[in-house]
């Protein structure tokens, strides 16, 4: 009872890197493969600047930097297909700030909420074939969404240099899916 209707794939836990000797990330081929959830397409955006329209229309601020990883969520429509929802991140060596997600409800999917989930799964796989390890996103009231897949609220200062000082109030975290984990690792590694 309580479950959500889609769920992400636990990871496989018995893949692991020789090197760190944690689960290993999927290949950047395998990552950024088109998805279909419920009748909505995902795929990496080839130009990132096709979604800044639904990211000005939310006031969502746009990266600063130009994205490391933008993904789209495409609904077909009696005049084609279209963008109704995407998602952005920019990358500072092992950590990516997540910009969005943001969805049009205007003619849009049935369940936004849904469309947001699925564009957070495709980017954090996408993000992992990147080499991320820590992965932060603004609350923007989607605090569900964050839960679901294991970010915890974290302060500010956590954030690198090169990606703080970026719009917002409040920050999350993820790493691997689980909120058993630590500031303290990020100062180790």
């Amino acid at each position: 009872m309580g479950r959500s209707r889609s769920r992400r794939p636990a990871p496989d836990l018995t893949a692991f890197s020789p090197e760190t000797g944690r689960p290993s990330a999927p290949s950047l081929a395998s990552a950024t493969l088109p998805r279909v959830w419920q009748g909505i397409g995902y795929r990496p955006l080839p130009d990132a600047a096709a979604a800044r329209p639904l990211f000005d229309f939310a006031a969502v601020p746009w990266p600063a930097a130009p994205p490391a990883l933008a993904w789209g969520a495409y609904a077909a429509g009696a005049r084609g297909e279209r963008l109704v929802g995407a998602l952005a991140g920019e990358q500072h060596r092992g950590d990516v700030l997540l910009h969005g997600p943001v969805v049009s409800a205007h003619e849009g999917p049935d369940d936004p909420l849904e469309v947001a989930a699925q564009l957070v799964a495709a980017t954090l796989d996408h993000a992992g074939a990147l080499g991320a390890t820590t992965v932060f996103a603004r609350p923007l009231g989607l605090d569900r969404v964050w839960v679901r897949f294991g970010f915890i609220p974290v302060p500010e200062v956590t954030l690198p240099a090169p990606l703080a000082g970026r719009v917002g109030v409040g920050l999350y975290a993820w790493r691997g899916g689980s909120a058993l984990w630590t500031l303290r690792e990020a100062v180790e590694n």
